[in-house]
């Protein structure tokens, strides 16, 4: 398929004003200005000036895990027995008939990283997944994309509730530390008996360590949870110790601190913003974090934490955040590459480029703008709207 005559907001170039793009199956094949056409195909799409932008990206969601209008019987992301949950793996939870998906790609968001909340400690493993499909194992980007823990408010409450550990901010990062040592050591052992079989057993499966492997192995990062900043500087202390790579969720409190956060090069996926301040620890929450964390070169992308702003809303987060002072190239980067590079899928979705998913969405005005919708989207090179 061959679009042309359209405005291309590629992210990874300055903007086409008037190109071309080409699709080759699901992959982007060409693109460029329309003086540069040189190929032809029985499938063209003359787009008449209207704008081209790549996917839209939420970094941090539990789209699917939480199903729209149901309550226990939908709700399949917290397992609160045990608030060391490292082995869960969001990919059995979630339901892609759930319509909020297809509310995700009415706004032109293609692809989420999703998985279970942040009621325990660690919390088990990320999906990063296309919003377009029926079963989930066609719809996978990468499994797992994270680990998730959490910080604050939500484990102290849950298990306090349960009058259980942790029941402090102590014991949250001090059963977190306890879990991280474990794997540590399971992967020595498991090192060890590799090396030399003759003197090492193998260790006894522990489906909660083997599940932290790739997090040491830096194979993927521990997404934390962290409103507050002594809870963000505790998410920082953790992976410091442990020597794993880390992105900050959430991030509520980051403006009030961004210059720490650029000093330890720190990513934050920031938001929701367009919400009330339900408890104490979003007692600063405030719209002009993103822009803050953006301007002090903190890389900041942005989240709506479906369900707790829906997910097409999306693009409305990021039109807030350039109304609070974020400049609109950032806040488009903030829902395209940057959440892609964070989330290790920059080779696939997030820009347009050749080799890259055919994702994009196609507006008449900027995306950015409250009445903007997308007339067509696009998810691996297939019409989804």
């Amino acid at each position: 398929m061959l679009l042309i005559n359209a405005k291309i907001y590629s992210m990874d170039i300055d903007p086409i004003d008037n190109g071309y793009l080409w699709i080759d199956g699901e992959k982007i094949g060409e693109l460029g200005e329309m003086s540069r056409l040189s190929r032809t195909d029985d499938d063209t799409v003359d787009l008449q000036g209207k704008r081209i932008y790549p996917g839209f990206i939420d970094a941090h969601t539990h789209l699917g895990m939480f199903e729209d209008g149901l309550t226990f019987e939908g709700d399949d992301g917290n397992e609160e027995t045990d608030p060391i949950t490292p082995q869960l793996r969001a990919v059995d939870a979630v339901n892609p008939m759930d319509r909020c998906f297809s509310e995700a790609l009415d706004a032109g968001v293609t692809t989420v990283v999703t998985g279970p909340g942040s009621a325990n400690a660690i919390a088990g493993q990320m999906l990063a997944m296309k919003t377009s499909g029926r079963r989930i194992d066609d719809m996978i980007l990468r499994e797992p994309a994270a680990i998730k823990f959490a910080l604050g408010e939500n484990p102290k409450s849950v298990y306090h509730g349960k009058n259980q550990m942790p029941s402090t901010r102590m014991a949250t990062a001090a059963v977190i530390r306890e879990q991280l040592t474990k794997a540590r050591r399971y992967q020595q052992e498991k090192r060890n008996a590799l090396e030399n079989s003759e003197e090492f057993d193998c260790p006894e499966y522990d489906a909660k360590c083997e599940a932290l492997l790739p997090l040491l192995e830096k194979k993927i990062s521990a997404h934390f949870h962290a409103h507050r900043a002594d809870d963000i500087f505790t998410a920082i202390r953790i992976a410091k110790e442990f020597d794993i790579d880390y992105v900050i969720v959430h991030g509520t409190e980051g403006h009030l601190i961004p210059l720490e956060l650029k000093e330890e090069h720190a990513s934050v996926l920031a938001g929701p913003i367009l919400c009330d301040r339900s408890k104490p620890e979003l007692k600063q929450l405030t719209p002009k974090n993103p822009g803050i964390l953006a301007d002090a070169g903190i890389e900041t992308a942005i989240i709506t934490d479906h369900p707790v702003i829906p997910i097409q809303y999306l693009p409305i987060c990021a039109a807030l955040a350039v109304r609070e002072g974020m400049t609109e190239q950032q806040a488009l980067r903030a829902i395209t590459t940057i959440p892609a590079r964070i989330c290790g899928l920059g080779r696939r979705v997030g820009a347009l480029k050749p080799g890259m998913d055919a994702d994009f969405s196609v507006f008449e005005q900027n995306p950015l703008q409250l009445t903007a919708k997308p007339i067509m989207v696009y998810c691996n090179g297939k019409r989804v709207r």
